[in-house]
């Protein structure tokens, strides 16, 4: 697929953040994207297989693309920032795509721990054209915001994850406020092993929809 694609060095709270703008070249972009990588402790970065094919599909539909390392991952200045500060850095990713492209609505993707970074950011400020959160981390505890978020969800779930187990992804998701909706993808684990190819096509499909 051709795409143009640009590194970054954003400004954020703690430093200078390492990004990657990703831009399809087939049309004019109707939205603009973060994606947000997993867990930085745990290897996570902007170049995780799961967060590119999302980032892939989103830019499929339409969209230009914003990846990036939170602080003291890759390039990334700064040390781990116990979620509130990887919170802080998205948001700082978002306000430079917006002035990057002033005309354009706006949306969050993440996966697994940047699920979470982004469930917590859309819904405590407003303004996001839709959230796609891929991996969700039930594990990680309760999600009582997104019990009052009105932000328009998607959540993109593996069907054999192991951090968000589908009994639990359910028991969850029956609580969280509409507009919403969930996709399972057949996979052997959180990664979306065996099922990347249709991971990315789900995410291409639903983007354009919304």
């Amino acid at each position: 697929m051709t795409r143009r694609i640009e590194s970054h060095e954003i400004a954020g709270p703690a430093g200078r953040l390492e990004a990657l703008l990703e831009e399809p070249l087939d049309r004019e972009p109707w939205c603009a994207a973060v994606v947000c990588h997993p867990h930085p402790l745990h290897g996570g970065t902007l170049h995780n297989k799961v967060v590119y094919r999302l980032a892939r599909g989103l830019r499929r539909a339409g969209l230009v693309v914003l990846r990036f390392n939170y602080r003291g991952v890759g390039r990334s200045q700064g040390e781990y920032g116990n979620l509130e500060g990887e919170i802080e850095d998205a948001r700082a990713a978002i306000e430079w795509l917006r002035a990057r492209h002033p005309g354009l609505p706006y949306a969050l993707a993440g996966f697994s721990f940047g699920a979470r970074v982004i469930t917590r950011l859309a819904c405590e400020t407003a303004g996001a054209r839709f959230l796609l959160a891929a991996g969700f981390p039930t594990s990680m505890g309760g999600a009582e915001y997104l019990e009052r978020c009105a932000t328009p969800k998607v959540f993109v779930q593996s069907t054999h994850d192991q951090y968000g187990p589908r009994a639990e992804m359910e028991a969850a998701f029956a609580g969280w406020a509409a507009p919403k909706r969930i996709i399972w993808i057949e996979a052997a684990d959180h990664f979306f092993a065996g099922g990347l190819e249709a991971l990315e096509e789900r995410v291409a499909a639903v983007a354009a929809e919304l």
